[in-house]
């Protein structure tokens, strides 16, 4: 595979400084059309130690305006990083559209070295690929432009580059013992490498090899090859004239699983409050332990306007210390949310270990709101449930104890409450049109409900369903699935 990348490269100096001038000029243009663009560029430098990687970062920092670009070099992860899933890290550095983004070192590096070392088998990096193909396919999906260098140096060429550097004391400081350590291994990272590479080069984001032996090569080289793709794909995005028009929801089932759901079921007050206090103070104590543990927790409430979200949420906050958990209430996406994959706002408010984030609404807004209203188009929906799973998947795997709660009522208490809203002054900023035209649209929010639970309930994160058309009962129920689930 790194047969081409050995043949010796050049470009002597004149033909450098020929090349170069035009080339940053059209690199600054292409950079000034990309901010009108629909996409962001992620780009990936990775490769053998002394290829030149850093040269080339520094090099692109020169040639582009540092104003619409940045650089995240990723070493060993933070205490703050561990305490998350592995993507978190890279997940919060992702760039907007209009915006390019410099990844040196990647989702790759710790994956590799893990397999180098013998931390790792072949078979964990295999299921590691395979998850890197995923998250790299959503991100394509959503419309950003990868772009993968890998820079090689055979071995020979590694050890003169290496030694050239420590000769010189400008550059001595550069060549770590790291380094020679990994040279060490160089055919085990060369054949691991080689997998990695043959394994994630997709369609979606092939990987494109620079041969990093000469410097004034592999400068021209990168650049052109970065010229060419966002501009290749500012062209498609040009001619692209997307117009998302809702999707029709299928009706030939009006039968759903959430029509199952008995919700006569009710509690006296004498029950509840006694029930309450019992399970208020077992939550506390579970979290308490939990936090000891260095267990964090993801709550998860979705369900129909005025189901009584907000209530359970208080009831179950009640029984936290303040300083342990924080809610996010869900509402539109901002500009800024907008500009990313519609999976970035989420993953920047993953709690710390022995913390919990209460999410009042979701990510599944994409395959509710989102579907019904015609925000997102079919396709975008339709592969939303593998992210979402595959999102959640990457949680478990991590240790995140994730609960799922889908709050349900019927159309005539939703009505009931609406109008108790509006004769209650204090509750007015409860009620708008709006929920009296998502009201409209019943049935397809419940279809759609009905999808969503059916392709996203798994054996790790499965949905609770509430009865909550007594709110005493659906507060008891979400306290007491809490205690068991926590207890386990």
């Amino acid at each position: 595979m790194f047969e081409s990348a050995e043949i010796g490269h050049k470009l002597n100096k004149l033909e450098y400084e020929a090349q170069e001038p035009s080339l940053r000029i059209q690199l600054l243009e292409v950079q000034e059309d990309l901010k009108n663009a629909s996409f962001p560029v992620i780009i990936l430098i990775g490769g053998v130690d002394g290829a030149g990687k850093g040269e080339t970062v520094n090099l692109l920092h020169e040639w582009i305006d540092p104003h619409y670009l940045e650089t995240h070099a990723f070493g060993a992860a933070s205490d703050e990083e561990r305490e998350r899933p592995e993507a978190w890290r890279f997940w919060r550095v992702l760039p907007p559209k209009g915006r390019i983004g410099i990844l040196f070192g990647s989702w790759y590096t710790r994956p590799i070295i893990d397999c180098v070392y013998g931390k790792t088998k072949v078979g964990d990096l295999a299921v590691a690929l395979m998850q890197i193909n995923a998250f790299e396919k959503a991100l394509v999906d959503d419309g950003a432009l990868i772009i993968k260098f890998w820079f090689h140096l055979s071995k020979k060429a590694q050890s003169e580059r290496l030694k050239s550097l420590m000769k010189n004391p400008d550059t001595r400081w550069r060549v770590t013992d790291l380094d020679w350590q990994h040279f060490k291994l160089y055919d085990k990272f060369r054949r691991t490498s080689e997998r990695a590479i043959r394994t994630t080069s997709t369609g979606e984001a092939p990987w494109i090899i620079i041969e990093g032996a000469d410097r004034r090569y592999r400068s021209i080289t990168v650049g052109k090859y970065i010229l060419d793709l966002v501009s290749k794909r500012i062209a498609i995005d040009n001619a692209k004239a997307i117009k998302i028009a809702p999707s029709p929801v299928q009706t030939n089932n009006s039968f759903t699983i959430l029509d199952t759901l008995n919700l006569k079921q009710s509690l006296s007050e004498e029950d509840y409050k006694r029930l309450l206090e019992k399970y208020q103070g077992r939550l506390n104590l579970l979290f308490r332990q939990g936090k000891s543990l260095g267990q964090s927790v993801i709550l998860v409430f979705e369900g129909w306007d005025a189901a009584g979200k907000g209530g359970l949420i208080r009831r179950v906050t009640s029984a936290l210390d303040a300083r342990d958990y924080q809610v996010i209430p869900i509402a539109a996406p901002t500009d800024e949310e907008r500009s990313h994959h519609y999976l970035w706002r989420f993953w920047r408010h993953l709690p710390r270990s022995g913390r919990v984030t209460i999410f009042d609404r979701s990510w599944y807004g994409r395959v509710l709101v989102e579907r019904v209203e015609g925000f997102a188009s079919e396709a975008e929906w339709m592969r939303a449930y593998n992210e979402i799973v595959n999102f959640e998947q990457q949680l478990h795997e991590h240790g995140t104890l994730l609960l799922k709660f889908w709050i349900h009522i019927d159309p005539d208490e939703q009505l009931r409450r609406f109008q108790l809203r509006q004769a209650t002054p204090y509750k007015h900023y409860k009620i708008t049109d709006e929920d009296f035209r998502n009201r409209a649209k019943w049935n397809e929010y419940e279809l759609a409900a009905n999808d969503m639970i059916e392709r996203t309930s798994t054996e790790f994160a499965p949905w609770y369903l509430i009865e909550a058309n007594d709110k005493k009962f659906a507060r008891i129920k979400v306290m007491k699935t809490l205690c068991d689930r926590l207890k386990k």
